[in-house]
């Protein structure tokens, strides 16, 4: 067993300060036995700047005061200790970059982040290649951080070269953090994650009033979201920090645990199909499908999707394995405008079954936009959802079996929102009391914009209607047009931003 911890606190533009923190919290999380300990990102100094200039000249240097105290306190302690800051690298570059200290001070490993966030594009440079996984007395470990865990590509490359455990550096005011996007990064890889996130403001004091007008997020809202924790290979959170003040969380694990689930999980996947998740792709070119779609799924007889299609039901999504045949479903949406996705992944249209499918993902074009069908095995999958989103699908239906309560809590809405996809998905009953569901993906999500509603932190999140065991009938409304926005801030697009260049890992097997 390892002990490790994660720690949040408060980092401003007082340099010093903010390394007397740092090794405070350090030394707060060693003398709690922590073997292996999680910093947040950008610890040395606020990430705002009012040029590149100033962020080069405010970034770290390898050897430098603040870092090499931190290596310093890493032997001190005999401790790992990985640190997010931004670093002024000698080819002109200024990244954000993860940094693993080993107990002997040693540097062991660095990545730099490939996926910027917003304002973070106007300072630093993404990393163009995958960082490293280090094999280490305390597990296979893998750095990353903040919104590289937003998105799949990243932790999934790691997991895929042999990650045991994902140490993620947040620098985050998203309260979907913690919810969703750290912990289904475990659960989907099977590795533990170790996340330490910022509280506080994240923006200078003189400057909050002015960015919060800017954004339109309140002021109350730029604050780190806190809530650091450590995740298990199951999805579970073992244990949790508060949503704000310093805190460090502890907890013992075995790296190894899930080696035997990880292999099991990654060898379902089909890296054959996955040559365009490595390749530059444009942004999206599809024509916007409707504003809403009505929706249904059937987890019953021909008579209730006669039902969901009188209803004003569209699009019907039967769970895998459903005894309604392709020819049953057909008459059952006779003289409507309705389609249906049988169990087995057939299409069914008021005439019978629609042949074909156009490219890889096989997208049908319907009268209210574009359709992919992901079923089976391949749901537990990001790869085949994220081929969808290459391929401009607007709603994507799920007839799968479901296995493990992290598919339905985290996998199917990390889908839905790391892709800007709405999802129709249907099962049989399914562990933890859930069957299916209904994601549908709101107008309220790039920052920069006026939101409908008012902001509650949650930003990369789809709306939510859950489809239980005891459900036969479950309407619902999707919103194919939103597919079309996958800006989550300026100059960070979730699909045509995604880092290509270094996705060469998912085209391969496990190592």
């Amino acid at each position: 067993m390892v002990r490790v911890a994660a720690v949040q606190y408060e980092v401003g533009t007082d340099i010093a300060a903010n390394l007397a923190t740092t090794l405070r919290l350090i030394d707060a999380a060693a003398a709690e036995g922590a073997e292996l300990i999680v910093l947040p990102e950008f610890c040395h100094h606020l990430s705002w700047y009012e040029s590149r200039e100033q962020a080069r000249a405010l970034a770290c240097r390898h050897g430098d005061p603040f870092l090499s105290a931190v290596a310093a306190r890493a032997a001190r302690h005999g401790a790992h200790v990985k640190i997010g800051v931004t670093l002024a690298r000698p080819d002109g570059r200024t990244t954000g970059a993860s940094l693993l200290y080993g107990p002997a001070g040693q540097l062991l490993g660095e990545a730099d982040k490939q996926v910027l966030m917003g304002a973070e594009n106007d300072h630093l440079s993404p990393g163009a290649e995958a960082g490293p996984v280090l094999d280490t007395p305390v597990g296979r470990l893998g750095l990353y951080a903040c919104m590289e865990g937003v998105i799949c590509e990243v932790t999934r490359g790691l997991a895929l070269r042999g990650a045991q455990v994902l140490l993620n550096s947040l620098n985050s005011f998203a309260v979907d953090e913690a919810s969703l996007h750290v912990p289904v990064r475990a659960a989907e890889n099977k590795v533990w994650v170790v996340a330490a996130n910022k509280v506080g403001p994240l923006i200078p004091a003189d400057r909050l009033e002015a960015v919060s007008e800017g954004l339109r997020v309140p002021p109350e809202w730029l604050h780190g979201a806190g809530e650091s924790q450590i995740v298990a290979p199951d999805g579970g959170v073992v244990a949790r920090a508060p949503r704000t003040g310093e805190a460090v969380v502890v907890a013992d694990i075995d790296p190894g645990a899930a080696d035997a689930e990880r292999a099991a999980l990654l060898a379902g996947r089909r890296p054959a199909r996955y040559g365009p998740l490595a390749a530059p792709a444009p942004g999206r070119t599809a024509e916007a499908g409707a504003d809403s779609l009505p929706v249904a799924v059937v987890r019953g007889d021909a008579a209730l999707v006669r039902q969901a299609a009188t209803e004003c039901a569209l699009l019907v999504a039967l769970p895998e394995g459903s005894p309604v045949s392709a020819e049953e479903a057909a008459r059952a949406v006779r003289g409507t405008a309705c389609h249906v996705v049988t169990g087995d992944a057939v299409l069914v249209g008021p005439g019978g079954p629609v042949t074909g499918g156009d490219g890889p993902a096989g997208i049908h074009v319907l009268p209210w936009g574009r359709l992919a069908i992901i079923t089976g095995e391949a749901a537990r999958h990001p790869e085949e959802f994220r081929l969808a989103a290459l391929a401009d699908a607007d709603v994507v239906a799920v007839p799968f079996t479901p296995r493990e309560p992290w598919e339905l809590r985290l996998g199917l809405l990390e889908r839905a929102a790391e892709n800007r996809l709405n999802l129709v998905a249907a099962g049989p009953d399914g562990p933890d009391g859930l069957a299916g569901a209904i994601l549908g993906l709101s107008p309220d999500f790039t920052l920069w914009t006026t939101w409908q509603g008012p902001f509650t932190g949650r930003i990369s999140h789809p709306l939510v209607t859950h489809v239980k065991n005891t459900d036969l009938l479950v309407h619902g409304v999707v919103a194919p047009a939103q597919a079309v926005n996958r800006l989550v801030s300026r100059g960070t697009d979730l699909v045509a931003g995604r880092p290509w260049r270094a996705a060469g890992a998912l085209l391969e097997g496990p190592q």
